[in-house]
Protein backbone atom coordinates (compact mmCIF):
# COMPACT_ATOMS: atom_id res chain seq x y z
CA UNK A 1 0.00 0.00 0.00
CA UNK A 2 1.52 3.28 -1.00
CA UNK A 3 1.04 6.21 1.82
CA UNK A 4 0.22 9.59 0.60
CA UNK A 5 2.09 12.45 1.97
CA UNK A 6 -0.78 14.08 4.16
CA UNK A 7 1.19 17.13 3.12
CA UNK A 8 1.43 16.68 -0.60
CA UNK A 9 -0.94 18.23 -3.25
CA UNK A 10 -2.12 14.81 -4.01
CA UNK A 11 -3.66 14.51 -0.80
CA UNK A 12 -5.37 17.41 -0.89
CA UNK A 13 -6.81 16.97 -4.20
CA UNK A 14 -8.47 13.26 -2.76
CA UNK A 15 -9.95 15.52 0.12
CA UNK A 16 -11.21 18.36 -2.62
CA UNK A 17 -12.59 15.50 -4.61
CA UNK A 18 -14.29 13.98 -1.90
CA UNK A 19 -15.54 17.41 -0.26
CA UNK A 20 -16.64 17.99 -4.57
CA UNK A 21 -18.12 14.87 -4.93
CA UNK A 22 -20.22 15.39 -1.52
CA UNK A 23 -21.25 18.95 -2.86
CA UNK A 24 -22.49 17.88 -6.14
CA UNK A 25 -24.52 15.32 -4.47
CA UNK A 26 -26.44 17.99 -2.17
CA UNK A 27 -26.96 19.95 -5.20
CA UNK A 28 -28.33 17.80 -7.55
CA UNK A 29 -30.88 17.49 -4.60
CA UNK A 30 -32.16 21.25 -4.17
CA UNK A 31 -31.44 22.83 -8.07
CA UNK A 32 -34.66 21.52 -9.71
CA UNK A 33 -36.77 22.60 -6.04
CA UNK A 34 -39.52 24.84 -6.44
CA UNK A 35 -39.39 28.08 -4.60
CA UNK A 36 -42.10 26.72 -1.48
CA UNK A 37 -39.44 23.64 -1.33
CA UNK A 38 -36.87 26.19 -0.81
CA UNK A 39 -38.62 27.81 2.27
CA UNK A 40 -39.45 24.37 4.05
CA UNK A 41 -37.90 24.58 7.94
CA UNK A 42 -35.30 22.18 8.59
CA UNK A 43 -34.44 20.57 11.86
CA UNK A 44 -32.35 23.64 12.78
CA UNK A 45 -34.20 26.16 14.53
CA UNK A 46 -35.43 29.37 12.03
CA UNK A 47 -33.20 27.44 8.72
CA UNK A 48 -35.19 26.74 6.02
CA UNK A 49 -33.70 24.74 3.27
CA UNK A 50 -32.58 28.10 1.77
CA UNK A 51 -30.75 28.95 4.96
CA UNK A 52 -28.87 25.68 4.94
CA UNK A 53 -27.58 26.48 1.67
CA UNK A 54 -26.94 29.88 2.19
CA UNK A 55 -24.97 28.88 5.07
CA UNK A 56 -22.25 26.53 3.05
CA UNK A 57 -22.63 29.43 0.40
CA UNK A 58 -21.16 32.15 3.40
CA UNK A 59 -18.40 29.78 5.33
CA UNK A 60 -16.91 28.47 1.75
CA UNK A 61 -16.74 32.26 0.70
CA UNK A 62 -15.46 33.12 4.40
CA UNK A 63 -12.69 30.34 4.12
CA UNK A 64 -11.71 31.51 0.79
CA UNK A 65 -10.97 34.68 2.83
CA UNK A 66 -9.10 33.09 5.52
CA UNK A 67 -6.76 31.09 2.73
CA UNK A 68 -6.41 34.86 0.39
CA UNK A 69 -5.48 36.50 3.95
CA UNK A 70 -1.79 36.29 3.05
CA UNK A 71 -2.43 38.40 -0.16
CA UNK A 72 -5.45 39.93 1.16
CA UNK A 73 -5.70 40.69 4.88
CA UNK A 74 -7.79 43.64 4.36
CA UNK A 75 -10.46 41.00 3.33
CA UNK A 76 -10.22 38.98 6.16
CA UNK A 77 -9.86 41.53 9.00
CA UNK A 78 -12.90 42.70 7.96
CA UNK A 79 -14.47 39.25 8.55
CA UNK A 80 -13.17 38.96 11.21
CA UNK A 81 -14.00 42.60 12.74
CA UNK A 82 -18.07 41.41 11.78
CA UNK A 83 -17.29 38.30 13.52
CA UNK A 84 -16.06 40.12 17.05
CA UNK A 85 -19.24 42.55 17.25
CA UNK A 86 -21.34 39.87 17.38
CA UNK A 87 -19.33 37.04 18.08
CA UNK A 88 -22.88 35.00 19.28
CA UNK A 89 -24.54 35.50 16.06
CA UNK A 90 -22.12 36.15 13.27
CA UNK A 91 -22.72 33.13 11.58
CA UNK A 92 -26.35 33.00 11.18
CA UNK A 93 -26.50 36.43 9.94
CA UNK A 94 -24.15 35.67 7.28
CA UNK A 95 -26.37 32.71 6.48
CA UNK A 96 -29.74 34.85 7.00
CA UNK A 97 -28.48 37.20 5.22
CA UNK A 98 -28.38 35.52 1.56
CA UNK A 99 -30.80 33.26 1.92
CA UNK A 100 -33.56 35.61 0.83
CA UNK A 101 -31.73 35.21 -2.99
CA UNK A 102 -33.10 33.47 -5.67
CA UNK A 103 -32.89 29.97 -5.54
CA UNK A 104 -31.09 30.04 -9.00
CA UNK A 105 -28.96 32.49 -7.64
CA UNK A 106 -28.13 31.17 -3.97
CA UNK A 107 -27.04 28.11 -6.09
CA UNK A 108 -25.09 29.69 -8.98
CA UNK A 109 -23.16 31.54 -6.14
CA UNK A 110 -23.01 28.54 -4.11
CA UNK A 111 -21.22 26.83 -7.57
CA UNK A 112 -18.91 29.74 -7.76
CA UNK A 113 -17.68 29.71 -3.62
CA UNK A 114 -17.17 26.10 -4.20
CA UNK A 115 -15.13 26.08 -7.07
CA UNK A 116 -13.09 29.37 -5.65
CA UNK A 117 -12.25 28.28 -2.20
CA UNK A 118 -10.50 24.74 -3.65
CA UNK A 119 -8.62 27.40 -5.70
CA UNK A 120 -7.26 29.00 -2.87
CA UNK A 121 -6.65 26.08 -0.93
CA UNK A 122 -4.59 25.02 -3.50
CA UNK A 123 -2.95 28.44 -3.43
CA UNK A 124 -1.98 28.55 -0.37
CA UNK A 125 1.69 28.56 0.68
CA UNK A 126 2.56 25.45 1.46
CA UNK A 127 3.38 24.24 5.26
CA UNK A 128 1.87 27.26 6.55
CA UNK A 129 -2.01 27.33 8.23
CA UNK A 130 -4.96 30.19 7.69
CA UNK A 131 -6.33 32.19 10.09
CA UNK A 132 -9.58 31.00 11.34
CA UNK A 133 -12.19 31.87 14.40
CA UNK A 134 -10.56 28.99 16.28
CA UNK A 135 -7.41 27.51 15.84
CA UNK A 136 -5.34 28.21 12.51
CA UNK A 137 -5.79 25.00 10.20
CA UNK A 138 -3.82 23.99 7.19
CA UNK A 139 -5.78 23.57 3.74
CA UNK A 140 -6.19 19.71 4.39
CA UNK A 141 -7.87 20.44 7.90
CA UNK A 142 -10.29 23.25 6.34
CA UNK A 143 -11.35 20.59 3.77
CA UNK A 144 -12.24 18.28 5.89
CA UNK A 145 -14.22 20.85 8.31
CA UNK A 146 -16.06 21.88 5.25
CA UNK A 147 -16.74 18.21 4.28
CA UNK A 148 -17.67 17.85 7.76
CA UNK A 149 -20.47 20.52 7.38
CA UNK A 150 -21.59 19.87 3.69
CA UNK A 151 -22.67 16.62 5.36
CA UNK A 152 -24.28 17.44 8.38
CA UNK A 153 -26.09 20.13 6.62
CA UNK A 154 -27.20 17.81 4.03
CA UNK A 155 -28.54 15.75 6.37
CA UNK A 156 -30.61 18.63 7.74
CA UNK A 157 -32.24 19.02 4.44
CA UNK A 158 -33.15 15.46 3.74
CA UNK A 159 -34.48 15.58 6.54
CA UNK A 160 -37.40 18.61 5.64
CA UNK A 161 -37.81 17.46 1.97
CA UNK A 162 -38.99 13.91 3.54
CA UNK A 163 -37.01 11.85 1.42
CA UNK A 164 -37.62 8.10 2.51
CA UNK A 165 -34.25 7.11 1.34
CA UNK A 166 -31.48 9.23 2.23
CA UNK A 167 -28.34 9.20 -0.47
CA UNK A 168 -26.10 5.78 -0.03
CA UNK A 169 -23.51 6.58 2.58
CA UNK A 170 -20.65 6.24 0.95
CA UNK A 171 -17.12 6.12 2.80
CA UNK A 172 -16.11 9.32 2.55
CA UNK A 173 -17.71 9.97 5.85
CA UNK A 174 -14.23 9.27 7.42
CA UNK A 175 -13.77 12.27 7.32
CA UNK A 176 -16.45 13.06 9.56
CA UNK A 177 -15.73 10.10 11.82
CA UNK A 178 -12.20 11.57 11.82
CA UNK A 179 -13.16 15.07 13.31
CA UNK A 180 -15.15 13.25 15.54
CA UNK A 181 -12.50 11.21 17.21
CA UNK A 182 -10.02 14.21 17.37
CA UNK A 183 -12.75 16.51 19.45
CA UNK A 184 -13.49 14.59 21.88
CA UNK A 185 -11.75 17.08 24.29
CA UNK A 186 -13.50 19.78 22.72
CA UNK A 187 -17.11 18.09 23.45
CA UNK A 188 -15.95 18.23 27.29
CA UNK A 189 -14.67 21.61 26.92
CA UNK A 190 -17.34 22.43 26.06
CA UNK A 191 -20.27 21.34 28.11
CA UNK A 192 -17.86 23.26 31.22
CA UNK A 193 -16.41 19.55 32.12
CA UNK A 194 -12.97 17.96 32.59
CA UNK A 195 -11.95 15.33 30.27
CA UNK A 196 -11.77 12.07 31.12
CA UNK A 197 -7.78 10.93 31.66
CA UNK A 198 -8.67 7.32 29.61
CA UNK A 199 -7.80 6.84 26.38
CA UNK A 200 -10.29 5.43 24.21
CA UNK A 201 -10.17 2.94 21.75
CA UNK A 202 -12.54 3.87 18.69
CA UNK A 203 -13.76 1.11 16.10
CA UNK A 204 -16.28 1.74 13.58
CA UNK A 205 -17.67 -0.34 10.84
CA UNK A 206 -17.60 1.41 7.76
CA UNK A 207 -20.46 1.72 4.82
CA UNK A 208 -18.37 -0.83 2.23
CA UNK A 209 -17.79 -2.72 5.45
CA UNK A 210 -14.65 -1.68 6.59
CA UNK A 211 -12.81 -1.23 9.78
CA UNK A 212 -11.93 2.06 10.72
CA UNK A 213 -9.56 2.63 13.89
CA UNK A 214 -8.32 5.07 16.69
CA UNK A 215 -6.15 4.63 19.25
CA UNK A 216 -4.61 2.10 21.01
CA UNK A 217 -5.34 -1.62 21.16
CA UNK A 218 -5.01 -1.63 24.84
CA UNK A 219 -7.10 1.37 25.76
CA UNK A 220 -8.96 1.00 28.62
CA UNK A 221 -12.24 2.35 27.58
CA UNK A 222 -13.89 1.54 23.78
CA UNK A 223 -16.41 2.78 21.14
CA UNK A 224 -17.97 0.26 18.78
CA UNK A 225 -20.20 0.43 16.02
CA UNK A 226 -21.51 2.11 12.95
CA UNK A 227 -19.51 4.78 11.05
CA UNK A 228 -22.76 6.42 9.99
CA UNK A 229 -24.40 6.40 13.07
CA UNK A 230 -20.97 7.38 15.10
CA UNK A 231 -20.82 10.84 12.36
CA UNK A 232 -24.53 11.59 13.00
CA UNK A 233 -24.18 11.57 16.84
CA UNK A 234 -20.87 14.05 16.84
CA UNK A 235 -22.67 16.15 14.49
CA UNK A 236 -25.49 16.34 16.76
CA UNK A 237 -28.03 14.41 13.65
CA UNK A 238 -28.83 11.64 16.33
CA UNK A 239 -29.94 11.25 19.55
CA UNK A 240 -27.53 8.82 21.71
CA UNK A 241 -29.97 6.29 22.29
CA UNK A 242 -31.25 5.94 18.68
CA UNK A 243 -27.67 4.37 17.81
CA UNK A 244 -26.24 1.08 17.98
CA UNK A 245 -23.01 2.35 19.23
CA UNK A 246 -21.62 0.44 22.08
CA UNK A 247 -19.63 2.65 25.07
CA UNK A 248 -17.13 0.47 27.69
CA UNK A 249 -15.60 2.68 30.16
CA UNK A 250 -17.91 5.67 31.85
CA UNK A 251 -15.55 8.25 30.15
CA UNK A 252 -16.53 6.42 26.45
CA UNK A 253 -20.42 6.80 27.45
CA UNK A 254 -20.26 9.99 28.49
CA UNK A 255 -18.40 11.36 25.50
CA UNK A 256 -21.07 9.72 23.32
CA UNK A 257 -23.75 11.48 25.29
CA UNK A 258 -22.40 15.02 24.49
CA UNK A 259 -20.23 14.44 21.47
CA UNK A 260 -20.25 17.65 19.32
CA UNK A 261 -17.30 17.82 16.28
CA UNK A 262 -18.31 20.82 15.30
CA UNK A 263 -17.53 24.44 16.48
CA UNK A 264 -19.72 26.91 18.84
CA UNK A 265 -21.22 26.44 21.84
CA UNK A 266 -22.65 22.92 22.91
CA UNK A 267 -25.80 22.42 20.67
CA UNK A 268 -28.93 21.15 21.90
CA UNK A 269 -28.56 17.61 20.30
CA UNK A 270 -31.23 16.19 18.66
CA UNK A 271 -34.69 14.42 20.65
CA UNK A 272 -34.92 10.74 21.30
CA UNK A 273 -36.95 8.31 18.91
CA UNK A 274 -36.76 5.08 19.98
CA UNK A 275 -39.40 3.15 20.47
CA UNK A 276 -41.67 5.94 19.08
Amino acid sequence: MTLIDPRSDAFLDGLLADLTAEGDQLRAAVVGLDESEWVTDTPADGWTVATQIAHLLWTDETAAAAARSHVDKGAWDTIVLAAMADPGGFVDAGALALAPMSPADLVARWDAARADLAEALRAFPEGEKMPWFGPPMSPASMVTARFMETWAHSLDIYDALGRETLPEASDRIKHVAHIGVRTRGFSFVTNALDVPAAEVRVELRSPSGESWTWGADDAPERVTGSAYEFCLLVTQRVHRDDTDLVAVGEGAEQWLRIAQCFAGPAGKGRKVIAGG
